[in-house]
């Protein structure tokens, strides 16, 4: 059966205050840290989903964003190359569309059906800026889901019917070159565009398929703002128990990513049997059928426990500077305009897949990768070893004050699981909370060029699957 084989989510550990934004706002919202954007949390995404699978048997990677870093290069090869796949993979990205999370869902499942392809990974990820103090900034939030849709004995979850509307409909758009999403009238856009276009789809979800609403233990229904939340009862007959926790005022509207990690928080609570409803939108709507025929085993950090590991920043020009918005004194800072091309190329494998290698002999781990083993002299005999999805413990630490920047740097050394030591960064922390035994794991993130996007790994606190 063609399904759904895992799926995760992420959502970052910073959230903004909304009443730093304005005064008596409630709440928060998921922000990606200076160093993060929609690359890295769909990596993120991606290794909870890859667990407990090879990932040689990954056929293809769809990358669903809004807000890629590159106008003109492939966000999906970078995420490929990170997760240490294949290079004969398909991968693609869907942009420029709030519903390009279900049209990759769409698309993979049309790719295992055909058996152009076994095992696909989705991922979708959006780090959306409005204008400051605007509604789409108040709204919006940051965050990823990631599924592996292929063929199995045993699908966590299968698609029973599926139905699109596409529309035209100048509501939310932004042009090339502009920083902030822009928007018509709310409620224009709410009455002409949302609350009709995803009540057709619903209903001609239900009418295709001969369903009703009360066939459906859950809905997992993208929408901009709380306001068209609660609408959704009149316009698609569901109760509003019924409809998934949309997740305003703890994450916000993820963009792309919003139905998809909606959709994993459904198949979280429930159990086999259970029809779950999914519709997104954007310049049109899709809507699918799932009926649930599994759980996940894979040891998945839940949607529930990223939501509760946290750091509030209350400091709103903290986060305007995170965004670029407002500018960084850089008289102490340490400027690298752009990083050797020649030398990403040459260490792919080290920086960007982080990958050591193991001796054929006395099973030493030596990272960064090298010719000659430190314990037994052997040359030329190792395997390769991937420890980005490893854990580790900071075996040294310390701290740098004379780099500036937008946070204090962290450099640390760490003891990996299974072997080997690798010096990475320690973000997503303080130099208060730094310290030696500390447990981490590595993350993807921006790394130090301010002319082009680059990646490296560093290490953040280990936090527990729940």
């Amino acid at each position: 059966m063609v399904g759904i084989i895992s799926y995760s989510s992420y959502i970052p550990l910073w959230r903004l205050s909304r009443s730093a934004i304005a005064a008596g706002l409630k709440g928060e919202k998921a922000i990606a840290g200076f160093d993060e954007d929609s690359i890295t949390m769909a990596a993120a995404a991606a290794v909870e989903c890859l667990k407990g699978m090879d990932r040689n048997d990954i056929d293809a990677v769809i990358l669903c964003s809004t807000t890629l870093p590159y106008v003109e290069k492939q966000g999906a090869a970078i995420l490929a190359k990170a997760l240490d796949l294949r290079n004969d993979i398909l991968s693609t990205d869907i942009s420029n569309c709030l519903r390009a999370g279900t049209i990759g869902l769409r698309i993979a499942l049309d790719m295992v059906k055909s058996g152009s392809a076994k095992n696909v990974l989705v991922t979708a990820a959006d780090c959306r800026l409005g204008a400051p103090e605007s509604g789409i900034e108040r709204e919006s939030g940051d965050g990823a889901a990631a599924f592996i849709i292929g063929e199995s004995e045993k699908p966590l979850a299968v698609v029973k019917g599926q139905y699109t509307i596409s529309n035209e409909l100048m509501d939310i758009w932004r042009c090339n070159g502009e920083f902030f999403v822009n928007a018509e009238e709310e409620r224009f856009i709410e009455d002409e565009g949302y609350l009709k276009i995803v009540g057709k789809v619903v209903s001609g979800l239900l009418s295709l398929h001969s369903l009703s609403a009360k066939d459906f233990a859950k809905a997992a229904v993208y929408a901009p703002n709380p306001r068209c939340h609660q609408a959704l009862s009149g316009v698609t007959g569901l109760k509003l128990d019924q409809i998934q926790d949309p997740l305003f005022g703890k994450v916000g509207n993820t963009g792309t990513a919003h139905a998809l990690m909606l959709l994993v928080s459904a198949l979280e609570g429930a159990k086999v049997g259970d029809r779950l409803l999914v519709a997104s939108y954007g310049d049109g709507s899709d809507a699918f059928v799932w009926e649930v025929t599994g759980s996940n085993a894979n040891g998945h950090r839940t949607l529930a426990s990223y939501i509760d590991n946290k750091k509030i920043v209350d400091d709103y020009r903290r986060y305007l500077k995170w965004r670029g918005i407002l500018p960084l004194d850089k008289s102490r800072a340490t400027v690298i305009p752009k990083v050797s091309l020649k030398a990403l190329m040459r260490r792919q494998r080290e920086l960007l897949s982080m990958c050591g290698v193991k001796c054929k002999v006395c099973n030493t781990v030596q990272y960064p990768p090298q010719r000659v083993c430190t314990r037994c002299q052997t040359k030329d005999q190792f395997d390769k070893v991937r420890l980005s999805d490893k854990k580790g413990i900071v075996y040294t630490w310390s701290a740098d004050f004379g780099a500036g920047g937008l946070e204090l740097p962290i450099p640390t050394m760490v003891d990996v699981e299974g072997g080997g030591r690798a010096f990475c960064l320690l973000c997503d922390t303080s130099q208060d909370e730094a310290k030696v035994g500390l447990p981490v794991e590595f993350t993807l993130r921006r790394g130090y060029s301010q002319a082009i996007p680059d990646y490296i790994w560093k290490v953040k606190p280990a936090i527990t699957a729940e």
